[in-house]
């Protein structure tokens, strides 16, 4: 049994060049549990003490740790990056997907990721409950297009994919499958939405036993619009305890990364192919075009509106000037500005990735979506809100290498921000599953 204060240690990041709890882990990232089930995952946490924190530290021994937590056996020594990478008929290592291993340096830990990714394919099981109207605000998605797409292909993705079962003795998580979305477009007002969801939830827990086990810790509710963020409040436990995939992941309110899962939020469908390997068409140094719906877009668009090298509009771009300009001007452009709006997250941060531009995040407690897979430093600029007044600089300050890089490593995580139907490898739905694998069995009661 996990006490408290080791629970905690599942819920916050480490600060720089400091390490809380009872073991040290790296500063921002998560601190992975490993539960000692026969798996060819590789443990993270060994790999982690060995290879990459400070010396000073390394006094630690992983195989203590079962004596702290006694169901955890001690650890497999680390596994040589080099033997688990793929290695091609020419000879030449690769990544995991076979496109190649040039940009590796994407991920965090690539070879870890390799081997959890393939052992989530083979074994994750997720039960869906039965109980709902399909034809109400259960089940089945309220659409797939548009800028909350993400919570329909996730709706319907789920029921495509070899990750269901009917069995819930075999299930590692439970999915609420209650939409949002779907009450919003039905007009329920938000707090009837809290009433309903509210409701739903205690119904499962009076007629199934799977709730009590955990507290609701191996069930996860997934919700795109931030209205669906709220509506959870009503019931407690399903805030503190279950695992909310979410497209708003603000951790400055009631979001807890580690135990929440970021979800992209990605505008359906796509305008026009993606971009790729066209820096020499991208001549415009910077874009950002839209609604004036939060204090940090009015502040770009006062500031850099009338500059020469920015294209920067306080409204949206009008179809009247041009079929398609607006995403037309994703391909010219080095980078575009993604400031937050009404909600940390925006929908152009996928439409940068898509079109090849690269994102700059300009959003203060942004949990952004697959951080702790993806390294977003090799693909994006990441600025606080107080940095839109050296914009200008700082985007010029990126060297013509720097940016190519950039770019490359753009290209090459454009998979994992694209829906499917049905699902493909890697793409969006599959790493909000690795996600959600990640997550089984961290919490134990």
């Amino acid at each position: 049994m996990i006490n408290a204060p080791l629970f905690k240690l599942t819920e916050r990041k480490a600060t720089k060049n400091s390490y809380s709890g009872i073991l040290p882990f790296p500063a921002g990232k998560p601190f992975p549990i490993y539960d000692g089930r026969k798996t060819d995952a590789v443990p993270l946490f060994s790999v982690l003490l060995s290879t990459t924190l400070p010396p000073h530290t390394r006094r630690y021994n992983p195989n203590l740790l079962h004596l702290l937590i006694p169901q955890i056996p001690p650890f497999p020594p680390p596994v040589p990056l080099r033997s688990l990478l793929k290695t091609h008929s020419d000879g030449k290592q690769g990544d995991f997907d076979g496109s190649g291993g040039e940009f590796d340096s994407v991920y965090h830990f690539p070879e870890i990721f390799r081997r959890n990714y393939a052992e989530m394919e083979r074994n994750f099981k997720v039960f869906i409950y039965p109980d709902g109207d399909p034809k109400t605000f259960y089940q089945t998605p309220r659409k797939l297009t548009g800028k909350y797409a993400s919570e329909g292909y996730f709706f319907q993705n789920i029921r495509e994919s070899g990750f269901r079962t009917d069995d819930p003795d075999q299930a590692h998580l439970f999915f609420i499958p209650i939409s949002c979305h779907k009450m919003r477009g039905k007009g329920t007002s938000y707090e009837n939405m809290t009433i309903i969801v509210q409701n739903y939830v205690d119904s499962l827990i009076a007629k199934y036993s799977y709730w009590n086990r955990t507290l609701g810790a191996d069930h996860f509710f997934v919700t795109c619009h931030d209205v669906g963020v709220r509506a959870t409040e009503g019931h407690p436990l399903l805030v503190k305890n279950s695992i909310r995939v979410v497209c708003s992941p603000s951790y400055d309110v009631g979001y807890i990364p580690h135990k929440d899962v970021a979800l992209p939020q990605v505008l359906q469908p796509f305008a026009l192919p993606a971009g790729g390997n066209d820096v020499e068409n991208r001549t415009i140094l910077g874009f950002w075009a839209g609604h004036r719906n939060s204090k940090i877009r009015v502040i770009l668009a006062r500031v850099w509106e009338n500059d020469t090298e920015l294209a920067i509009s306080n409204n949206r771009i009008s179809r009247a000037i041009g079929e398609l300009v607006y995403q037309k001007q994703f391909y010219r452009t080095k980078f575009c500005i993604c400031p937050g709006g009404s909600q940390v997250n925006s929908a152009r941060i996928a439409d940068s990735i898509h079109y090849g531009c690269i994102p700059v995040i300009l959003s203060n407690y942004y949990d952004l979506p697959f951080n702790d897979i993806l390294d977003w430093k090799k693909f994006s600029l990441i600025l606080k809100e107080s940095d839109v007044y050296q914009l200008k600089a700082i985007l010029k300050a990126i060297s013509d290498e720097e940016f190519v890089a950039l770019h490359k490593g753009l290209v090459e995580i454009q998979k994992h921000f694209e829906w499917h139907s049905p699902p493909i490898r890697f793409d969006a739905f599959h790493m909000v599953m690795y996600e959600l694998w990640l997550r089984r069995h961290v919490i134990k009661y």
